[in-house]
């Protein structure tokens, strides 16, 4: 693990991972292994699931539960804090060079963790819009 990585891991633990937990009907919801993109560093033994809630097309909060590495943590906080306060045109347009500042790096297994947070956003956020689509569709 790279010691950049390590220093913000550590800082986490001691703020007791701050946006770690669930929300009761989330808008969206993510489960990393339904998805077949792997964050976490065991696949099959490791865990992701995202909950997003969205008021008036702004991402109001986001948690998340996993049972993943140091760095998938690192990377899902950094996901939680860039996309709260973002509409969902914002938050689909977060880049993987906004992550990697706001983590202080790209070395090692963050570039591709932060590709999976990347991806798994733009997932959510374009079913919730096609599902907002078809609601709004005259019948």
């Amino acid at each position: 693990m790279d010691d950049v990585v390590a220093g913000r891991y550590r800082e986490l633990v001691q703020a007791g991972f701050p946006n770690s937990g669930s929300l009761e009907n989330p808008t969206m919801f993510i489960d990393t292994k339904a998805e077949g993109v792997s964050i976490c560093g065991r696949a099959g033994q490791d865990y992701m699931n995202i909950y997003i809630r969205v008021v008036a097309g702004v991402i109001a909060d986001v948690k998340y539960l996993c049972n993943c590495d140091p760095t998938a943590n690192v990377v899902v906080e950094v996901l939680c804090d860039l996309a709260r306060g973002k509409t969902l045109a914002q938050a689909k347009a977060l880049t993987k060079g906004e992550f990697y500042q706001a983590i202080g790096t790209d070395a090692g297994s963050v570039t591709r963790k932060v590709w999976g947070a990347v991806e798994l956003l733009n997932r959510v956020i374009n079913r919730h819009e096609m599902r907002l689509a078809e609601t709004q569709k005259p019948r």
